[in-house]
């Protein structure tokens, strides 16, 4: 993410397109440290929203309202006292910091015009939104700010407004090449590094962008910068700047994976596995990004709750499954035990007193064989205590056979909702997790009568490249209403496997074979959303809809099948035409 000076200098250039000349109708601060002003030019009506959050500051046109609090705080009112229809003259970028001084014009109490400055600094944790008047005096800001906090400069009522320190950077529109030359790449840190720390609003990100595009990496030392690396990196930095004088800006939002990563006014060639979404305005990749930004921070954090509690339980039914094998191995001894006492009770009768073994002859495997007794239990007791462990053991193994069963049924279940958890796309599909891990006992339920219940995600739908309608379940529940409530007989199953992941069903409305394409472009979505997705090939079983069975109370998403064809099929699904539901 890249909030720094060139988005800024885009966001200033939009701001004079669309609201300068225009007045502040209404003002509002729905929270403590934001304003919204109402601006009406030409008959619309805009809001501009000013945040000046220490985790997300942000400055962007919308249309949308706030809810506002009954009573205006302080700094709401003297802005309404002040800029209440007041005309927005002129708006700048003083220095090319990550500042918006926005002037505006308005009648004093005598009826005189006068001009105010709403200076808008978006400049992470120090952020704040000041107030003052044409000669530079603060008359409030939503952040006071006083020695005590900052030894660097006051923000209070009464004192001169000054811009915060510029560190020793430099404006690119005053870069020469003595300067480069001189004081930047002359600096013993990285290309970007040295870039970012000397040219005023240049962000982390911008810097490595004017590397790549000059051939270099940015990572690279400074000491390692040939005479032509260097003439490329200014020659680069120069063309920026004439982007930046002629403003040509090209906003837009880099996505990994559906995923929105970064955002910026210049295109980042640097990105190019990525996929690239271009926008008209830099406030609508604003208003995009930061509210996809939201839903996957939120995603995450919902994920990660739901991960936790399957790792929790996996780990717990792991346990659980090695004791049961280790009891139920034990229990491979009943039958010596058997023998032992079927042994005793034929030739006990040799015995002496006090005896503490029976050496004898095994008649079932025709080998001698020494039994161990206890020398204060007769041959009766003894042959008794070898029956007692053999139908205690008995009774473990039986009961075992059957859990052992079970447990494992659980861990496979548990590993099924892992896969599913890793192939959810939003919080509708995080949802009907969470309700398959509440329906089985992992999650407490705390639902009340007439709770409104969440909306079910729908499986992804795909169309092969001969036309064939083609659908993936992305957890257990939707696997199982895929497989055995929308499915024909006649439609053919996909899946990985031995190893948790999708069903994949291919609707053959048609009387004819499916094509070889679609069998390929299927095998490819079951390799895809399935655990093997990271290995180079998945082996996946297909077989007709009619040749699936369900057995009784079986987990979701289990079903078996006795008779099936397989392929090996690469996990990439690029190509295959994809259908958004709505």
């Amino acid at each position: 993410m890249a909030f720094d000076g060139f988005v800024i200098s885009n966001i200033v250039t939009e701001l004079k397109q669309k609201i300068a000349g225009g007045r502040i109708y209404k003002i509002y601060q729905p929270e403590t440290d934001e304003i919204t002003l109402v601006i009406k030019k030409e008959r619309n009506t805009m809001r501009l929203h000013i945040s000046a959050s220490a985790s997300l500051p942000l400055i962007y046109l919308t249309t949308e309202t706030k809810t506002n609090p009954m009573q205006a705080p302080n700094f709401c009112m003297l802005l309404r006292k002040h800029l209440s229809n007041g005309r927005i003259v002129s708006i700048c970028q003083p220095d090319f910091e990550r500042i918006i001084d926005i002037t505006v014009e308005h009648l004093d109490e005598l009826g005189d015009v006068c001009q105010k400055h709403l200076i808008v600094e978006l400049m992470g944790k120090h952020s704040n939104i000041i107030f003052t008047d044409s000669e530079g005096m603060i008359l409030d800001s939503i952040k006071h700010i006083s020695a005590n906090i900052s030894s660097v400069r006051e923000v209070l009522p009464g004192r001169t407004y000054c811009a915060p320190p510029s560190k020793g950077k430099h404006s690119i529109f005053m870069l020469t090449p003595e300067l480069f030359a001189n004081e930047i790449i002359k600096k013993p840190l990285s290309l970007t590094k040295a870039l970012y720390t000397s040219i005023t609003g240049m962000s982390p990100l911008i810097a490595n962008e004017v590397c790549y595009r000059a051939g270099l990496d940015g990572n690279d030392s400074t000491d390692s910068l040939t005479e032509e690396g260097a003439g490329g990196l200014y020659g680069q930095l120069l063309k920026l700047r004439t982007a930046i004088e002629d403003e040509d800006y090209h906003p837009n939002i880099i996505y990994y994976k559906d995923e929105p990563k970064e955002f910026s006014c210049i295109t980042l060639t640097s990105y190019a596995d990525a996929q690239e979404k271009v926008f008209d305005s830099i406030f609508d990749v604003l208003i995009e990004y930061f509210s996809e930004k939201e839903k996957y921070t939120r995603m995450k954090q919902k994920s990660a709750d739901l991960r936790k509690i399957i790792q929790t339980a996996q780990e717990r039914t792991s346990k659980k499954y090695d004791l049961q094998k280790k009891q139920l191995k034990d229990t491979e001894k009943r039958e010596k035990y058997k023998v032992y006492g079927e042994l005793i009770q034929a030739y006990g009768y040799q015995l002496e007193p006090n005896a503490k073994s029976l050496t004898c002859m095994n008649y079932y495997t025709d080998q001698e064989i020494t039994i161990p007794l206890d020398s204060n239990k007769t041959p009766l007791e003894n042959a008794q205590k070898y029956f007692a462990r053999y139908n205690k053991l008995k009774r473990t193994y039986e009961a075992l056979s059957s859990l052992v069963v079970e447990t494992k049924a659980d861990l496979d279940h548990l590993e099924s909702i892992a896969t599913s958890l890793s192939l959810s796309e939003d919080e509708k599909d995080l949802n009907q997790i969470k309700q398959e891990l509440t329906d089985y006992g992992y999650i407490k339920s705390r639902g009340h009568k007439g709770a409104k219940k969440p909306k079910k995600s729908k499986p992804l739908h795909f169309v092969s490249s001969d036309g064939f309608h083609m659908y993936v379940g992305k957890n257990n529940y939707q696997n199982d209403e895929l497989t055995f409530k929308f499915a024909n007989g006649g439609d053919w199953w996909f899946h990985a496997k031995q190893m948790p992941g999708s069903h994949v069903i291919v609707r053959k409305e048609r009387a004819e074979t499916l094509p070889d394409a679609t069998f390929e472009e299927a095998g490819r979505l079951a390799a895809y959303y399935s655990q093997g997705r990271q290995a180079p090939k998945v082996e996946i079983d297909y077989i007709q809809r009619k040749e699936l069975k369900k057995p009784p109370k079986a987990k979701p998403g289990f079903v078996i099948y006795h008779t099936n064809y397989s392929m090996m099929c690469v996990p990439d699904i690029s190509g295959i035409q994809e259908i958004k539901e709505k």
